[in-house]
């Protein structure tokens, strides 16, 4: 890069770099597109490599909109409430009341049916402060 700009130096070794502040903003709009670039491959590599999962704006959504939670990743999933319940190692009845808000589940029933989602815990309980 020959750009105008200005070197100081102490004691022979180059210190400060004067330059154009339009050349500045130029320098440093590119570091932040080249820092988004690296963002992105990185990300795209942990998605291939199986370590990350996309999560479709609808899944997004209705869990902000307050929907249970166990029901939109079950629904997600494609699993039958049969099917999970039979995985979590509960009845189906005990997962519908979950669903339904009519019980809380325990932490180990939770803990089973996050794990049979394959989500954390934290993804299917909702904080309320």
């Amino acid at each position: 890069m020959n750009a105008p700009g200005q070197v100081i130096e102490r004691d022979g070794k180059p210190e400060w770099a004067v330059l154009p502040y339009d050349l500045y903003v130029q320098l440093a709009e590119e570091a932040e597109m080249l820092q988004d670039i690296r963002d992105y491959d990185s990300v795209k590599t942990t998605i291939e490599q199986g370590k990350e999962e996309l999560i479709p704006g609808d899944v997004t959504f209705a869990l902000m909109d307050g929907e249970n939670a166990i029901k939109v990743w079950r629904e997600y999933r494609g699993l039958t409430q049969q099917q999970l319940a039979e995985v979590a190692e509960i009845s189906t009845p005990y997962l519908s009341q979950i669903e339904t808000g009519k019980r809380t589940g325990t932490t180990e029933v939770l803990l089973a049916v996050a794990k049979a989602l394959k989500v954390t815990l934290d993804d299917i309980v909702i904080q309320v402060d």
